[in-house]
């Protein structure tokens, strides 16, 4: 039980990847830090990205390890696909700024929390966070953060950050679906049969689905459950450990047939 609340006391790791797609891209800035200090750039081949750089914070020693790679999403001036006084190129502007100040806070917190329990003489952490552009695609675009915390037992979680580049708004799951459909049903018993599926065909595979402890069990996804659009354009939920299944199985994923939500979508 004390496992399933998901608490987070550790510190983090983020290292990232980067794609230029209709004027977003991702960059990561200088940060400078006690013991490790990088900085690089890398040139993209396009039209509206030329450069990508990282900032690092990275610390080790027999007890403590972190290693934070701060990504940003960075938005052109002037992007040749759009406009410069479109709506969507205003949105772009918002949703990129909103999603940076979001990890900023994210990795501020964590950095502080790190060099706090740096003060614990008999404690360990160890971090490991990296980042994953998911969507290039010419009408979304989505970077996941894959973060690792450890300190006696680890524990992963992820982020997702999905933009609309058709309307430069951040994007959710209500989207995809026309207005007042019922999108939740049919996820939700699409990801049911498939765990069943799942724990049928290899018995070291569990999810909370019969469980006896009935709270414990998956009943339905919501409107804040994580999800992306993969390059099928099919829509893939994703958990954190611990959400649907035990710690072991780690973060776990179910990509939605097409013909489950055809009616539906947009």
């Amino acid at each position: 039980m004390e496992q399933k609340r998901h608490t987070k006391t550790g510190i983090i790791k983020f290292a990232a990847a980067a794609a230029a797609t209709v004027g977003i891209f991702v960059t990561l800035p200088n940060l400078s830090y006690p013991i490790a200090h990088a900085m690089e750039q890398i040139p993209l081949i396009g039209p509206l990205a030329s450069a990508v750089t990282f900032r690092n914070y990275a610390y080790e020693s027999d007890r403590h390890m972190a290693d934070i790679s701060v990504p940003e999403l960075h938005l052109p001036e002037v992007s040749l696909e759009i406009p410069e006084d479109s709506d969507v190129q205003e949105n772009l502007a918002r949703s990129t700024e909103e999603i940076n100040a979001e990890i900023q806070e994210i990795t501020d917190q964590l950095i502080a929390e790190f060099e706090a329990n740096m003060q614990d003489q008999e404690g360990y952490q160890d971090v490991m966070v990296k980042s994953e552009v998911l969507a290039t695609q010419a009408d979304y675009f989505t970077l996941k953060l894959i973060c690792y915390q450890g300190a006696g037992s680890g524990y992963q979680w992820n982020y997702y950050y999905t933009i609309d580049l058709n309307t430069g708004e951040r994007l959710q799951l209500k989207d995809l679906f026309q207005d007042g459909a019922d999108y939740i049903t049919p996820i939700s018993e699409n990801i049911k049969e498939q765990m069943q599926a799942r724990m049928d065909a290899d018995e070291n595979v569990y999810y909370w689905l019969n469980d006896e402890i009935e709270e414990w069990n998956f009943k339905a996804i919501t409107d804040e459950t994580s999800f992306y659009l993969n390059e099928k354009d099919n829509v893939v939920i994703g958990f954190n450990e611990g959400d649907v299944a035990p710690m072991y199985m780690g973060t776990v994923e179910f990509e939605i047939p097409a013909e489950v939500v055809a009616h539906i979508r947009r």
